[in-house]
């Protein structure tokens, strides 16, 4: 069944940071912007100036992806719509941006997806079966603050996650990875505009926020791109 719910603080209050810090990352996803994700940031920005593949994310996915999963930051609902999840699997949405719910879930809609509005800096209060998988994919880059402390995602994502489930994801890094000119000055851009707010992300502060969570976890770095992955304890991993 289909469950829609705004729920989990969905204006963007709560937690440590103000309104206008946790709608900028997602506020430039209008109609418009999501007609031409796909194909500008999915298909030439990761390709050509982040370097990292949309294959490559794809894969990530297909490795972890569960029979009962929710999506975190949706997007366009790309890679929920491209991914090979277990037959009958159950498939969830969870975003603050209404224009990503809507276009996501009409996209993945044979799953008949259940849906919910809410701002994951803040304790998610979401009435909802837990998941054996959880996707972060290029979330953590548009949340305001440092790593440690948009890290506490994880923290409000836990409880809706199986033990022995795995959350994963990708994130575009400021520092500690190989960034080319056209990289460097397009985070810039992205992050005067409040679009990104990942100028202090760095691979040790990634690693770090996973490694004090979880007791199996990884990092990939593929150009500007760290693809992760996390086990939540209390359960038994093939991962």
């Amino acid at each position: 069944m289909a469950k829609d719910d705004d729920s989990g603080d969905p204006e963007g209050k709560g937690g440590q940071f103000s309104v206008s810090e946790v709608e900028a990352g997602q506020a430039v996803y209008s109609r418009r912007v999501l007609k031409a994700y796909d194909l500008l940031v999915l298909g030439l920005s990761n390709r050509l100036i982040w370097r990292c593949p949309t294959p490559g994310l794809l894969d990530l996915y297909n490795r972890h992806v569960g029979a009962d999963h929710l999506d975190v930051g949706v997007g366009t609902g790309y890679f929920p719509d491209r991914c090979r999840p277990p037959e009958g699997a159950r498939v969830a949405l969870l975003d603050l941006n209404a224009n990503s719910l809507a276009a996501a879930s009409g996209r993945i809609s044979r799953y008949r997806p259940e849906t919910y509005r809410a701002n994951v800096l803040a304790p998610l209060e979401i009435d909802a079966a837990p998941f054996s998988s959880v996707a972060m994919n290029y979330l953590l880059h548009c949340l305001p603050g440092s790593i440690g402390e948009k890290a506490v995602a994880f923290d409000h994502v836990d409880p809706l996650l199986l033990p022995g489930g795995v959350i994963f994801g990708a994130t575009l890094l400021g520092g500690g990875v190989r960034r080319g000119m056209l990289a460097r000055r397009l985070m810039a851009f992205y992050n005067r505009k409040g679009i990104f707010s990942n100028t202090a992300d760095d691979l040790e502060g990634l690693e770090r926020a996973l490694a004090d969570r979880y007791p199996e976890w990884g990092v990939e770095v593929v150009g500007c791109g760290a693809l992760f992955w996390g086990v939540k304890a209390g359960g038994s991993s093939s991962h």
